[in-house]
């Protein structure tokens, strides 16, 4: 199986989230909100919370409420 690059913009699926690491998930955030990842285990669902309350979804590679 081949390995696709990581890059910011790029959705991924429930099961490419189970695979990657921290910094490979870091990766496609965009860097304006990177600094509010707070890693794997806390967005078990494939989002996490910004400071403002949205949501950003790694399956969607963009916010939940877009």
């Amino acid at each position: 199986m081949q390995t696709r690059r990581l890059r910011v913009g790029q959705p991924i699926t429930p099961e490419q989230f189970e695979e990657l690491t921290d910094a490979q998930l870091a990766r496609l955030v965009p860097l304006a909100y990177r600094e509010f990842f707070p890693g794997k285990d806390f967005c078990a669902d494939g989002y996490f919370y910004l400071h403002d309350g949205t949501a950003w979804s790694f399956f969607k590679c963009s916010f939940l409420d877009e």
